[in-house]
């Protein structure tokens, strides 16, 4: 898989969203991710590459939606031997996303929230996200996302690197 980046400031927005439950869920539909785009940043890990030049998605995919939230979901994969941390997302699909995960509330209700920290893809491994778990979470639908449609997703790292990647909804 041809994988790059480019870069972007972070930025993450608050808020939890219980109603968007039902936006995350649905069926895996069979999907593949698209070459992602130029990697432009200047800061560099140790070994003179940035997380963004260690990642690649596997079956990327967004779940159809006419209005309100969605989600993206796939597979990210970590070819360092190094942890590599999301620290936030954007596309024009949305005006905003953030990374989700859902837990247990205190009532024992399965609810989303945003992930503190962003979602560690630890060395050599791979990092789920999926429908009910872990996932990448649109907010504000700038269009509807109808099936066979394809949206660019850019991923930000915390040392400021940037990974670019395609789904199919």
């Amino acid at each position: 898989m041809n994988t790059t980046s480019r870069t972007l400031r972070a930025s993450v927005l608050l808020g939890v969203a219980v109603f968007a439950l039902a936006g995350c869920a649905g069926s895996d539909p069979a999907a593949t991710s698209a070459p992602a785009a130029a990697n432009t940043s200047d800061d560099h890990e140790s070994d003179d590459h940035t997380a963004a030049d260690h990642l690649s998605i596997v079956d990327a995919w967004t779940k159809s939606a006419e209005s309100g939230m969605s989600a993206a979901f796939g597979e990210l994969v970590n070819e360092s031997d190094h942890d590599l941390t999301v620290i936030s997302a954007t596309s024009d699909a949305a005006t905003m996303i953030e990374l989700h995960e859902t837990v247990a509330s205190a009532a024992g209700d399965m609810v989303m929230q945003e992930v503190d920290g962003g979602f560690v893809i630890p060395a050599g491994a791979s990092f789920e996200l999926t429908p009910g778990g872990n996932h990448l979470m649109f907010m504000g639908l700038t269009e509807p996302l109808v099936a066979g449609d394809e949206v660019e997703i850019e991923l930000t790292f915390d040392d400021e690197s940037t990974y670019e990647f395609t789904t199919v909804v």
